[in-house]
């Protein structure tokens, strides 16, 4: 009898965890952290070496910007994130931090995703659901590779044939001759690294 509690118990609970997920919580930066964002992100809405004229900015708002010439001297083509990085700023001006988690491991790229379902959906209305992908991003011979390596939904992989087929080929490859988003999004990349933890981009000129 104690044994058929616990294990509907167990059951009960593993449904709860997987099935109906909660929302994740949003990841927050301490403050030298905060400041190394900062800095990141200062130095990619400038185009010369400005003090923090994101926040001074920010600081003035209700005057008027002051007009300036454009000018792309000293600019930073560099996109440098960490994992916490890329997620605290989800959770900076929208909930979709309590929806999307970003995992960085090397050459891979992993995504966790929340979906809420309408009430009206059949069996699952008003649940919640959980949907998990993995895309390995890395520069080989001089261009970016974009693999999707799968999607899953409450842990099942979706096969691939539901998927139009995509899964674990060179997206670039496959589409990049093509006019469209994935060749202009290969002439713009001069390089892309994913190390654990750790997101870098270059862009080109």
């Amino acid at each position: 009898m104690c044994a058929a509690c616990l294990t509907s118990g167990l059951t009960v609970l593993l449904a709860g965890v997987y099935l109906f997920p909660k929302a994740f919580r949003p990841v927050q930066l301490n403050a030298r952290e905060e400041k190394v964002l900062n800095t990141k992100i200062d130095a990619l809405t400038s185009t010369a070496p400005q003090k923090s004229r994101m926040r001074q900015e920010s600081a003035d708002q209700g005057k008027n910007l002051k007009p300036e010439r454009y000018s792309e001297k000293n600019a930073n083509r560099e996109i440098q994130l960490t994992e916490r990085e890329l997620n605290a700023l989800l959770a900076r001006n929208t909930d979709l931090a309590k929806k999307l988690a970003i995992d960085l491991s090397d050459d891979l790229a992993s995504a966790k995703l929340l979906v809420p379902l309408d009430p009206e959906f059949p069996f699952l209305g008003g649940k919640t659901l959980k949907v998990t992908a993995g895309v390995e991003l890395r520069y080989t011979n001089q261009k970016p590779v974009v693999i999707l390596r799968g999607i899953s939904i409450w842990g099942v992989p979706i096969p691939n044939a539901w998927i139009g087929g995509i899964k674990d080929i060179d997206l670039i490859r496959e589409f990049g001759m093509q006019s469209g988003f994935w060749r202009t999004f290969a002439a713009g990349i001069d390089d892309i690294q994913i190390k654990e933890g750790r997101l870098s981009i270059k862009l080109k000129k």
